[in-house]
């Protein structure tokens, strides 16, 4: 009877065990996501040696340029956007050591809040330097409709027109960075873009203008 009595107490207590750990929460996923740094001028490529050597995600859009010298010319390759690196964290976790690598001074930011630089223009940012058409930084947004991009290695890219000099250039804007990066295209690869899709942001679009 005393073992009966032993067992039937000890029961419900193995049963609530094993039952509590349903209750256990989940772990959340981490969701890294894309920001700009002000980073010290002319260091670019060595603080985003360093931060990939600590593992963190950077990029440093570069363009092709030639330099002058006394003998010689000869193509080099500089940042795009002077004084700015992008970098993919999880803002909680790594935000710290972004800020501790040498020379950053700090994330971009509107009133105190660090912006987040959607994906689809770091894919389409990627794309354009991969695609060697000659990049060309942009400090001003161009007046006028949007326009996309019809064939070629950026189709679906979409941005406004820039012309000089009887060529055209297709500018696209970075909010975050107040900046633009354009690039020469014929005109006859560009089409107006469509009222219906003139507000849609996706990652095939690569719409960068609200």
């Amino acid at each position: 009877q005393i073992m009966k009595n032993i067992q039937s107490n000890t029961a419900p207590r193995s049963q609530f065990t094993a039952h509590s750990s349903q209750f256990t929460a989940p772990s959340s996923p981490i969701t890294k996501k894309w920001y700009a740094i002000y980073v010290r001028s002319r260091h670019e490529k060595v603080i985003d040696s360093e931060l990939r050597l600590k593992g963190i995600e950077s990029s440093l859009p570069l363009m092709t340029t030639i330099r002058q010298w006394s003998d010689r010319r000869k193509k080099v390759e500089v940042p795009l956007f002077r004084g700015y690196l992008f970098v993919k964290i999880e803002l909680k976790t790594e935000k710290l050591s972004v800020l501790q690598t040498n020379g950053v001074v700090k994330f971009v930011d509107f009133n105190r809040n660090v912006v987040i630089i959607p994906e689809q223009q770091m894919y389409w940012l990627n794309q354009m330097v991969d695609s060697k058409l000659g990049l060309h930084p942009e400090q001003n947004l161009p007046i006028g409709s949007e326009v996309d991009v019809l064939v070629g290695p950026l189709r679906g890219l979409r941005g406004r027109v820039k012309q000089k000099n009887s060529r055209t250039r297709l500018v696209v804007w970075i909010d975050s960075i107040m900046q633009g990066v354009s690039v020469e295209l014929d005109l006859a690869c560009l089409s107006p873009t469509s009222p219906k899709t003139r507000h849609i942001r996706s990652a095939h679009t690569g719409e960068y203008i609200v």
